[in-house]
């Protein structure tokens, strides 16, 4: 079967024959049919982050959004046929508590390997086995978008933390504010714009118009915001105070700055994970406007299954114009050079096993 696997010595990605799996008794066989592409995933093919072969290969099998079919259930309750999607963190051996409690997304780290990203094969490959209990089913008609349950579990993840961070009192959020236009942005603003949770979303970018993303940020009714007109610390002034901020450039000064741009009681949460930098905080006002304002700042990584579950609801939910909006191209497996590469055009890219 063909499979793309980054040799780490270089970096060097290349489009390989490897045999067939064939599941042990506590596996199912999946055959692939589509993967996504985010940043992360350029990243670790650049050699940036991730990257590790699990012991004993000279070689990762990269990718970790993936749908795909069972094509034998191997005893387990799935069904041949049945569309599924796999989820990415797996324990190692002694398995953690985190492990045991179905709560890998707060492992420390150290305690897990990730498919396709580090320690473990991810799911760039015709087919690919998988532990039932790694298996989130999707709607059949959702089949060609279930490479989105992955990163849309995140934003749900968001939503999961940030509102449970505010049980302790009657948290009624009216605005969410997105940083960040690339995949993961735009996804989680599609999220937050279709959902009950807001009244009114935003989204920073640093684009000119025309720009595809701007017309999809339009598109679902959110507000484009241009940060070289509006700075996080103007955005309360020029706008609104934002309730919830959902951070996703990596660029390190937004994890200080974004807290200027909520209001009273709000929460930020940071998903992008940024290089080495240094820069200077005027720490008491940062430190001053969290305390009496009661905000919080939460770092979000990975999810569970309830935050798959979740995102297949919103998958099956939305029409599938918004989703197709998502994507600026689909390449077979031999284009995965063109697939990785990254433009002012590129949203959302996909290698298919189906073309």
């Amino acid at each position: 079967m063909q499979a793309v696997a980054l040799y780490p010595e270089g970096p060097d990605l290349r489009v390989v024959e490897k045999p067939k799996p064939v599941p042990a008794d506590d596996e199912v066989l999946v055959r692939t049919l589509h993967v996504g592409i985010d940043g992360s995933d350029r990243r670790i093919v650049a050699g940036d982050i991730g990257g590790d072969p699990p012991d004993g290969d000279d070689h990762l099998v990269v990718g970790h959004e993936a749908v795909g079919v069972v094509e034998d259930p191997t005893g387990s309750s799935f069904e041949r046929g049945d569309v599924v999607t796999p989820m990415v963190r797996r324990p190692k051996d002694p398995p953690s508590r985190f492990a045991e409690n179905e709560e890998l997304d707060m492992a420390p780290p150290g305690t897990f390997h990730e498919c396709g990203i580090t320690g473990a094969h991810g799911f760039m490959a015709e087919y690919f086995t998988v532990e039932p209990e790694y298996l989130v089913s999707v709607p059949d008609d959702r089949a060609d978008y279930g490479f989105f349950v992955e990163p849309a579990s995140i934003a749900e993840k968001a939503l999961d933390q940030a509102f449970t961070a505010r049980s302790g009192f009657d948290w009624r959020p009216e605005s969410a504010f997105v940083l960040g236009n690339g995949n993961l942005g735009l996804l989680a603003l599609a999220r937050f714009s279709t959902g009950d949770e807001f009244d009114r979303t935003y989204c920073l970018g640093r684009r000119d118009r025309p720009d595809p993303t701007i017309e999809f940020v339009e598109s679902v009714g959110g507000t484009y915001v241009d940060s070289r007109e509006t700075e996080l610390s103007e955005f309360p002034a020029v706008y609104e105070p934002a309730d919830f901020v959902f951070e996703t450039t990596g660029y390190p000064q937004h994890s200080i700055e974004a807290v200027s741009a909520l209001g009273p009681n709000g929460i930020v949460t940071l998903q992008g994970i940024p290089g080495d930098s240094t820069f200077e905080v005027e720490g008491g006002g940062f430190h001053s406007d969290l305390v009496v304002n009661n905000k919080g700042v939460l770092g979000v990584v990975n999810s569970r299954r309830p935050h798959f579950e979740a995102a297949v609801e919103w998958l099956q939910a939305v029409p599938t114009s918004l989703l197709d909006g998502l994507v600026s191209g689909v390449y077979a497996v031999d284009g995965v050079e063109d697939a990785l590469s990254d433009t002012d055009e590129t949203i959302k890219t996909v290698v298919s096993f189906e073309k």
